[in-house]
């Protein structure tokens, strides 16, 4: 490919290339996305034929037996925190001012 000497064109040719290669990057663009598409759309088809699961959700979840909290929150009593994950909002809160985790304990364990 020859390489054009760009800062001789003028506006007006540089303008009219700059439409020109937009013309023809969007024609190439759009028929590789239909090539992708019609990929995809093989691929699905013969993992359907095959019975192959395409989603790994399908499978089942190992049963986890559940957990009683072990933390309560005294202003409201139905807000409850078994000691897994992330702390509630209000226990952070509560810990900010001082108070101690002990301090939530639930006492019928």
């Amino acid at each position: 490919m020859k390489k054009a000497n760009l800062e001789a064109l003028s506006l007006d040719e540089l303008w009219q290339l700059h439409e020109e290669l937009n013309r023809l990057l969007s024609v190439r663009l759009t028929a590789e996305k239909r090539a992708l598409e019609t990929r995809l759309a093989q691929i699905r088809r013969e993992n359907e034929a095959t019975n192959v699961p395409s989603e790994p959700s399908s499978r089942l979840k190992r049963p986890y037996p559940r957990v009683h909290p072990k933390y309560r929150n005294p202003n409201v009593p139905h807000e409850t925190w078994s000691g897994r994950g992330k702390q509630p909002k209000w226990l952070t809160a509560a810990l900010r001012t001082g108070r101690s985790i002990e301090d939530f304990l639930i006492s019928n364990r």
